[in-house]
């Protein structure tokens, strides 16, 4: 692909390539069509490479996505799809009946979340960064609450957190769902953010904030 590259400056196109990724931005929908054929026949003729017709296509800026990422103008932001396979992955992390130690969960949440971040946190879109930091601590609470399961073992833990006497009852024999009962009073007062963060549970917004220079 090198020889591609040269021959794109060779033209003056401006573009960006990773891998068999190629992004060419031209000044209108024409000339994007005319420079798709040209480059095409280029690959093609000259390269002896397939091109992808289906995945080849001339579209305005903001419909485009590359690597994972889509643009709004002069913004960056992660695809709709990349970020749905993030929540993909953080729910397999913290599904309630994967039967691993707490501290493993979040020693392979950490890895798998900083990762991502030092990828995609270059996002400019911070918008949903608080949202999915709550989500994450919720989902953390409910592994803790299934973890613990015991009536006893509940109103032992909340307690020796700090949680009333009271909330702490009510919530240990309530039937509810796990996922319910991880945005209770006494779940969020007892397993409170920063304890949360004592346990190892990274912080999206730190990692966003630090990667856009933020302290």
């Amino acid at each position: 692909m090198d020889d591609l590259d040269k021959e794109l400056e060779r033209r003056g196109y401006r573009f960006a390539r990773y891998a068999d990724d190629l992004l060419i931005l031209v000044k209108s929908p024409r000339t994007g069509e005319r420079v798709k054929a040209s480059v095409t026949r280029y690959l093609t003729r000259e390269l002896k490479l397939a091109v992808n017709e289906q995945k080849s296509r001339v579209v305005k800026t903001n419909d485009c996505e590359f690597l994972g990422f889509t643009f709004r103008g002069t913004k960056l932001r992660w695809s709709d799809q990349a970020f749905a396979d993030f929540k993909h992955h953080v729910r397999k992390l913290t599904g309630r009946s994967w039967g691993v130690s707490m501290a493993y969960r979040l020693d392979r949440l950490t890895r798998y979340v900083r990762g991502w971040m030092n990828y995609f946190g270059i996002s400019d879109y911070y918008r949903p960064i608080p949202e999915i930091d709550s989500w994450i601590r919720r989902r953390i609470r409910m592994c803790y609450w299934k973890q613990w399961r015991w009536v006893r073992t509940k109103v032992r833990n909340l307690l020796a957190l700090g949680t009333s006497k009271r909330q702490v009852i009510l919530t240990a024999i309530s039937s509810k769902s796990y996922w319910h009962l991880s945005k209770t009073l006494a779940t969020q007062t007892g397993m409170t953010n920063d304890w949360l963060k004592s346990q190892g549970l990274i912080s999206v917004r730190a990692l966003w904030m630090r990667a856009h220079g933020y302290t």
